[in-house]
């Protein structure tokens, strides 16, 4: 029995003085692996803003190595790989992030929110689109619908498109009746290419309905209208973008022309081009008035017409108006004439053009959504010379 309690008193102190070695030997490596992060992260940042992204990848890599639980470090690592283009890589990150149960619901969003930006980037959209949901409820709810609207608007998914636009309208951040009105434009045009002239008409005036001031559902209800053999409401339709401030008005100059022709309603016709054309002088609408009186007069009439190019020119110096004047000159001989002809249209071939307010897109056709940057309204009804 005395031996037993000899043996617990020495035991205590060696005991006691083990557990207090294991504890420096702890501490110590605590210290070593707590210097070893730190000098990794700040190696890795000192790259980075000397932008020397190659060596600043390894030294974050090395740091996760040390510390893998600092998510910190991987969403900094994520974003690099994606900055760089490696988005497998970067999808491996965030995907390792949302695999950690020790994540807090703010970080966790934040890597779904990451996750989908490696997709888009990397131009998988289906599983963007399947990423950006889960972010419904949370912080991150206004930025994925707006990145799913994009989705949306890239694969011409218009009915999809409008369900977003109306939630994102609903929370109040953004007016979004012009474009609503765009998409149900954009409807309307597949049901006109697939015959459907009736549904494609009911879904313009819903537009106009949803967004009267925009111009575009109008001037589309006014040429299927044209179309379907109602002069006169197309008529009708096509003035009110001649009204103040008629910033379209250069794009249904043709389609008016044409329907009062149509119509039998020429001085009518004349009478709206003609007075737009006073307060706004316009390629467009001159060559729409002179297409109108060259049908209605004489020949010597439509000689009379063409002249107006002249007038035109004396108000805006324009290559265009030269060109389409002396397409009619007869005063030339033909070679002079052909020859001329062709100087011009080649000269004023790139001022005839459509030009993206938004990103500087040129192209021949007037567009509602711009191919280049996909913003929308943003390519003026003038043409570059007239700008």
């Amino acid at each position: 029995m005395e031996l037993d309690l000899i043996w617990i008193l020495i035991g205590l102190p060696v005991a006691f003085g083990m557990g207090w070695l294991a504890s420096r030997l702890d501490l110590r490596q605590l210290r070593i692996d707590n210097r070893q992060a730190p000098r990794a992260y700040f190696k890795g940042l000192n790259f980075l803003l000397n932008e020397q992204q190659d060596k600043a990848i390894d030294a974050f890599i090395e740091a996760v190595q040390s510390d893998p639980d600092t998510s910190e470090l991987h969403f900094a690592l994520g974003n690099l790989f994606r900055r760089r283009g490696e988005y497998e890589r970067a999808v491996r990150v965030h995907e390792h992030l949302l695999s950690r149960g020790d994540l807090s619901a703010a970080d966790r969003q934040r890597a779904q929110n990451a996750l989908a930006k490696d997709f888009l980037k990397a131009g998988l959209l289906d599983r963007a689109e399947d990423a950006l949901r889960k972010l419904e409820g949370t912080s991150f709810e206004g930025q994925a619908r707006l990145a799913r609207l994009a989705i949306y608007e890239r694969s011409r998914e218009w009915p999809q498109a409008r369900a977003v636009a109306e939630q994102l309208e609903r929370s109040g951040e953004v007016n979004f009746a012009a474009r609503l009105a765009h998409y149900l434009c954009e409807q309307a045009r597949e049901l006109i290419t697939q015959g459907d002239q009736a549904g494609a008409a009911k879904l313009l005036l819903e537009a106009i309905s949803q967004a009267p001031e925009a111009a575009r559902a109008r001037l589309l209800l006014g040429q299927l209208q044209l179309s379907m053999g109602q002069a006169a409401q197309a008529l009708a339709t096509l003035t009110h973008l001649f009204e103040a401030p008629a910033l379209a008005a250069p794009l249904a100059a043709a389609s008016l022309a044409r329907a009062a022709l149509a119509a039998q309603a020429s001085e009518q016709g004349l009478e709206i081009l003609q007075a737009h054309y006073a307060l706004s002088p316009c390629i467009d609408v001159m060559q729409a008035i002179v297409s109108l009186q060259t049908e209605q007069d004489s020949p010597e009439g439509a000689q009379t017409a063409r002249q107006r190019y002249i007038e035109h020119l004396k108000l805006q110096p324009s290559l265009i108006a030269a060109s389409r004047w002396l397409a009619g000159e007869t005063s030339l001989s033909q070679e002079d004439h052909a020859a001329v002809q062709k100087a011009l249209e080649q000269a004023a071939r790139p001022l005839a053009r459509y030009r993206c307010a938004a990103c500087g897109f040129e192209a021949i056709e007037h567009f509602w959504h711009c191919p280049g940057c996909q913003a929308w309204d943003s390519y003026p009804a003038r043409r570059i010379e007239e700008l």
